[in-house]
């Protein structure tokens, strides 16, 4: 593996006008790919195989054209102090405003409050539910325009209106965060290069594969369905893992340079040997975003194979557009340890004649060598605290009511609750098949009086048969709010009953709506969660097994990841559940945790996790291999790596935290999950536990079973082969 992307490395410094070419080449196809494709709407949103899809599925074919997985709109009105929705005035207006809204061209109908008996029984709230040909990502902005005019006319005309449900529903956008995250990045890089030059390389060539990846997904999005947050997913990883990539072949580079290697050999074996940790820390990622589709969510399968694909851009970018920039840069990058002109001077002979003081790295390393107990003590301990929350942990997937209070959602959701319950923010739709039943009306009465004695029911409208009059639904009002475990065990109450009604009548009783529907997702993602962990840790425990040749050293970094994991998820309740620190956060409203975040942190984080453990451990093994002893090559591996693992992992906390600033709750969480989720896991386990371990365990740290290292293959990550090769050509080698 080293000899290879050694001769890689040096075909790429060497031939950097033919490097370069293809890659601009590339950028520019995707880019003209991008632009001349059809615009594409959200992906389709299924979830196979739950009974909440059944029901859709089957309202598809026994209500044709009724559109049930199409969007909603509810228009709540609410009349002036003292007046009632009931009043002449008031009812003439929201009449008018029914009109309107039935003239839309995706529109399939709209209900009138007053012949739908959709007034609270004080009659000061009313609502008109308007249903829609398509989903809600797919509505035409024309659409949503047409119903925000018509809820403006309405309020010109005195009653306080707002606009609830998924009509407005759109890809969440979060501005400048972006720029942010590549700024702090940038500030980083040349803090930790003291270059520009050098700074400037890993950002863009981040920025190419991130371009090339986005591009190409854009490309294909009408084609292959995919939707607008599959890019966005797609430019937060590749984005942190080009600029980390790059980062890791630079600073290689300029250590090769340090050690008097002429800039083509010093750029070959950088590629050599950091390349080879950059392939295997790509690869533990593409495994964790591809084994996404375990959940066998179309949507999230989409979006984790899309990702990997730009991680894939990122990590062939690293291996070749690097060294190509680097040659063309030339003496602009200069060794390690000599600063450009932009935060210092090159240093003077006497000056390098001077005993060289440890870096921060090394003194850090030395220390957690001499008190390996105390450290890991209190890394166990901290990280154990901060997971302590996550046994609280309750998941869902967002709602109006989850959306900041100065949203029309928010306060449509308030308002309805106000006059109607706060479980009509969350009906449940019975969908009764009684194809097989020899009297379908009576069965359909059947579930409707069932439904009627269950706990936390408010109200059960009579059933609605189709033409044939074999299938009927039944609309139920619980008590509770959608996201609360009320709901929750309603659905499994009517669903309890079921199997009775089946046996008495032969007819079908499937619950679905877009609460039944979220139910179904928790369920099915914390189904799911166990066996993504036995695939993705065993699938990259496998690979660092062949990285690391020990059996230890691996296992160490599938628990470390566990811990970081449980204690940002812990974090993660702890802010967005129990509402610590919400204010700092921009949190206006606590819930449940979208049911989408523990399965996604641990697909993410596993992957973005091993390239700290693959780049830092390397050292080590490289250290050790070369002769080392166990507790000096931690000291060694430290002393190459930690400033650059440091910087990589701030550069991912930026791209990661600037998603905090999104006004949607859910981009929210999930940057602030990322982001804290890095921190635990690069400067407390990787920093501290890992060093810690790995001084305790010595020698036995690299033990490999004699038959197993017989039968593993010899990727030679720490460049051992590049070392036999060159001989004693490297005396011959001069500073260039």
């Amino acid at each position: 593996m080293a000899t290879f992307l050694y001769k890689i490395g040096r075909i790429s410094f060497r031939r950097r006008h033919f490097v370069a070419l293809i890659w601009v080449a590339l950028l520019t196809l995707a880019g003209v790919g991008a632009a001349s494709a059809p615009a594409a709407g959200n992906s389709s949103f299924s979830i196979p195989g739950t009974e909440a899809q059944k029901a859709f599925d089957l309202l598809e074919q026994r209500f044709p054209g009724t559109s049930a997985d199409g969007a909603t709109a509810r228009v709540v009105f609410k009349a002036p102090s003292g007046e009632k929705m009931t009043d002449r005035g008031n009812k003439a207006t929201v009449q008018e405003t029914v009109k309107e809204l039935a003239d839309g061209s995706e529109v399939v109908r709209v209900t009138d409050p007053y012949q739908a008996k959709a007034v609270s029984k004080d009659g000061t709230v009313a609502y008109a539910q308007v249903s829609y040909k398509v989903s809600g990502m797919e509505l035409e902005d024309s659409s949503r325009d047409a119903l925000e005019d018509s809820a403006q006319d309405a309020r010109k005309a005195g009653l306080t209106v707002e606009i609830g449900g998924d009509a407005l529903q759109t890809v969440p956008h979060t501005g400048t965060t972006e720029i942010i995250g590549i700024a702090v990045a940038a500030v980083v890089l040349v803090i930790t290069f003291g270059s520009l030059i050098a700074a400037g390389l890993p950002l863009l060539t981040a920025l190419i594969g991130v371009g090339i990846g986005v591009s190409s997904i854009t490309a294909l999005a009408s084609a292959l369905d995919l939707g607008s947050t599959t890019s966005t997913l797609a430019m937060m990883i590749g984005l942190a893992v080009g600029i980390d990539y790059a980062l890791f072949i630079v600073s290689r580079y300029r250590a090769e340079l340090a050690e008097g290697r002429d800039r083509e050999e010093a750029a070959g074996r950088a590629v050599g040997t950091a390349g080879s940790a950059v392939v295997f820390a790509g690869l533990t990622v593409v495994i964790a975003l591809v084994g996404l589709s375990v959940v066998n969510i179309p949507m999230l399968t989409k979006m984790g194979v899309a990702a990997a694909g730009t991680v894939a851009i990122a990590v062939l970018i690293a291996l070749t557009m690097v060294p190509a920039l680097l040659g063309y840069a030339g003496r602009r990058v200069k060794p390690a340890g000599e600063k450009g002109k932009l935060l210092g001077r090159a240093k003077k002979q006497e000056e390098q004649d001077k005993p060289v003081k440890p870096n921060l790295g090394t003194r850090w390393a030395s220390f957690v060598v001499r008190r390996p107990v105390a450290v890991l003590l209190l890394g166990v301990v901290g990280l154990g605290a901060a997971a302590v929350p996550a046994g609280s942990l309750e998941l869902g997937l967002p709602d109006d009511g989850s959306q900041p209070t100065s949203t029309t959602q928010r306060r449509a959701y308030d308002l309805l609750s106000e006059g109607f319950g706060p479980g009509f923010n969350g009906p449940l739709m019975v969908v009764v098949d009684a194809k097989d039943s020899d009297d379908p009306k009576a069965a359909f009465t059947a579930v409707g009086d069932e439904i009627k004695g269950l706990e936390d029911v408010v109200t059960v409208t009579p059933p609605t048969p189709n033409k044939a009059g074999d299938t009927a639904t039944i609309t139920v009002i619980p008590d509770s709010k959608p996201s609360s475990v009320a709901t929750e065990d309603l659905v499994h109450s009517i669903r309890g009953k079921g199997a009775g009604i089946k046996a008495d009548s032969d007819a079908n009783v499937l619950v679905t709506g877009q609460t039944a529907m979220n139910i179904d997702v928790s369920e099915k993602l914390n189904d799911a969660l166990i066996p993504y962990l036995v695939l993705v840790v065993g699938l990259a425990f496998l690979l660092l097994i062949v990285v690391f040749r020990s059996i230890l050293v691996p296992l160490k970094a599938a628990l470390g990841f566990l811990l970081s994991v449980m204690a940002a998820l812990g974090a993660v309740v702890a802010v967005f559940q129990w509402g610590w620190l919400a204010g700092v956060m921009g949190v206006e409203q606590t819930g449940p945790v979208m049911s989408m975040m523990p399965i996604f942190m641990v697909g993410v984080v596993f992957g973005l996790a091993m390239d700290y453990e693959v780049f830092l451990v390397t050292r080590m093994r490289e250290a050790y291999v070369h002769g080392e002893k166990a507790g000096q090559a931690v000291v060694t591996g430290f002393r190459h790596g930690a400033r650059v693992v440091t910087a990589a992992a701030v550069i991912m906390m930026a791209v990661f935290a600037g998603f905090i600033g999104s006004s949607e709750s859910m981009v929210k969480m999930i940057g602030f999950g990322l982001a804290i989720a890095v921190f635990f896991d690069a400067f407390v386990v990787r920093m501290a536990i890992v060093p810690a371990v790995l001084a305790l365990l010595g020698r036995k740290a690299w033990w490999l079973p004699k038959w197993l290292d017989r039968a593993l293959p010899n990727v030679d990550v720490e460049g051992e082969g590049l070392r036999s090769a060159s001989g004693d050509q490297d005396k011959e080698l001069v500073r260039a």
